[in-house]
């Protein structure tokens, strides 16, 4: 239970519904910032205007998965407001408090910094990155039947990146039927997808190895799929990039060739909202459970 324990939630999408409603089944104090155009109705939760007063009393602040950008702006749909988290803010937190993002900016790591308030990165978790690797890989696949005029089963797939969201991505499309050649750096991660049954191979040997493929997935958030690269890819291919903003493919040149690229940086959100939205709040709920359970003024 989170008795006694006050938490602002500010800003976000539809997946902060649910970490809303799971912190209200726990019994904390929630204090909503953003979300004034919001059509449902939460029991037990107080709806207030930004003000750096309210934080003076807040242990936990909880931002969006991208925290602010770099000029401190909270995005949020349920608001027609501009909301800015400024130093003020920050400074008005309780030393004990602790700051929740899904991944921050410099913007942000800086100002916390500067107030020496902790903050916790969820996406840095492999826990989160794991789950979140589901709804992603189905995203994934949606986009791919949807800009696509042949199956799956049966198409040549690259993944590029074995990590956790290429691992989840490559046995999603191989138990479809597909023939999926991984991309990989390290020599464990090349006898882990051999072993798996995927044809891996070095990225250090990628423009070789894009010449018959359909689909390429990439997860790797640095430019990989370059302008060489697209010049060996088959027209009829596809690419969805799959890592953040702004991704690890050459999308002006794939443009200019006439191959379709697509830039798909938080599927979570967008296809599963709920699923992950439940995935947030679950870890939110346990870290902040542990975070302030031996806190002798938490009652």
């Amino acid at each position: 239970m989170l008795t006694g324990i006050s938490v602002a939630i500010m800003g976000g999408d539809a997946r902060q519904l649910e970490v809303i409603q799971k912190f209200t089944e726990l019994d904390a104090t929630v204090i909503l910032l953003g979300f004034d155009n919001l059509g449902r109705q939460f029991h037990g939760v107080t709806n207030v205007k930004l003000d750096p007063e309210l934080f003076g009393h807040v242990d936990a602040l909880i931002l969006p998965v991208v925290g602010t950008d770099e000029t401190g702006q909270v995005e949020s749909i349920f608001s027609s407001e501009e909301m800015i988290l400024t130093d003020e803010h920050i400074s008005s937190l309780p030393k004990h408090a602790k700051v929740y993002t899904g991944m921050a900016k410099s913007y942000l790591k800086k100002l916390v910094l500067a107030h020496n308030i902790e903050l916790v990165e969820l996406l840095d978790r492999d826990d989160i990155a794991i789950y979140n690797s589901i709804p992603t890989a189905e995203g994934a696949l949606m986009m791919a039947i949807q800009n696509t005029d042949i199956t799956i089963h049966g198409s040549i797939c690259m993944v590029l990146g074995f990590g956790r969201t290429g691992f989840t991505m490559a046995k999603t499309l191989q138990g479809l039927g597909a023939t999926v050649k991984v991309g990989v750096r390290k020599p464990e991660h090349y006898a882990r997808a051999w072993e798996m049954g995927f044809q891996p191979f070095y990225t250090k040997d990628l423009y070789p190895e894009v010449g018959n493929i359909d689909l390429l997935f990439n997860t790797i958030p640095t430019m990989i799929v370059t302008a060489q690269v697209i010049t060996n890819i088959p027209h009829r291919a596809l690419i969805i990039d799959l890592a953040s903003r702004p991704g690890g493919t050459d999308f002006r040149f794939a443009e200019k060739r006439g191959i379709k690229a697509m830039l798909a940086p938080g599927l979570p959100g967008i296809v599963a909202p709920k699923t992950a939205g439940r995935i947030m709040a679950n870890t939110l709920s346990q870290l902040i459970e542990e975070d302030f359970k031996d806190r002798s003024d938490v009652e």
